[in-house]
């Protein structure tokens, strides 16, 4: 019996956690650019955080500090700065853009972990007004399509530095109505009272059109010249530890 005790204990101590975090809005964003990024060509849901900065043909009110170099201008593409502006910290300050939910069966080996983002497509700004409008209204269409989405089905090659978790996010990402397979590279680390989580990808610019349905007229020359090479998308996320027993 005394035997019997002490494996059950042992396998209570080594049972892998089990958790779910939810997307905290306040402190959490997403965002989007376009390399080469043309000096405007970006967009965030938390133009609210001071590291970031509107570009070219801003309307009033935003900074004028701190915009892209001649680079962007020129048109040549720019796949290491991306996001252009990335936060210094994670800060509750954010619009409320973005929300979700991860499980994880076990967060030592990061095996079973599922979960959803989900990103207004009308809270991304690029601090052009009327360029933010006609993204809305005639590329991303959101009277129709309002929410972006990725489905997370698993974390995979996950390896540790210090605090900081690398790894791949695997899942399906759906932009309008059209729901792709999609791989993200992650990082994570304790901050801010959470995990901060950092993922991004990146679709080709001239699958845009043709298998993401995006409407070519309103893309522009970019597309029609392959101006245009990559779309980057992600996120920066803080999540915060549901209580154990508490369901959303």
């Amino acid at each position: 019996m005394a035997a019997a005790l002490l494996r059950l204990l042992t396998a209570e101590v080594e049972a892998p956690a089990q958790a779910t975090w939810t997307v905290d809005p306040k402190a959490s964003l997403a965002w989007w650019q376009m390399s080469p990024n043309l000096n405007h060509l970006w967009a965030t849901t938390c133009p609210e955080d001071p590291s970031w900065r509107a570009g070219e043909g801003r309307s009033g009110g935003w900074s004028m500090s701190g915009l892209a170099t001649s680079k962007g201008s020129a048109g040549i593409p720019d796949t290491v700065n991306v996001p252009l502006y990335p936060r210094w910290e994670a800060r509750s300050i954010c619009s409320e853009g973005v929300k979700g939910q991860v499980r994880a069966a076990d967060t030592v080996a990061w095996r079973g972990v599922r979960g959803d983002v989900v990103v207004s497509a009308d809270a991304l700004i690029s601090g052009a007004e009327g360029r933010d409008t006609y993204t809305r209204q005639a590329i991303l269409q959101t009277n129709r399509w309002s929410e972006i989405r990725f489905r997370l089905d698993s974390l995979v090659d996950v390896t540790r530095q210090a605090d900081t978790l690398h790894g791949t996010a695997v899942g399906v990402f759906t932009l309008r109505d059209v729901a792709k397979p999609m791989t993200a590279a992650v990082r994570a680390w304790p901050e801010a009272g959470g995990l901060r989580v950092l993922a991004k990808f990146r679709v080709m610019a001239s699958s845009l059109v043709p298998e993401w349905g995006l409407p070519k007229f309103a893309l522009g020359l970019g597309v029609g010249l392959n101006i245009f090479q990559d779309l980057f998308m992600g996120v920066d996320l803080v999540l915060r530890r549901a209580e154990a027993g508490t369901r959303d």
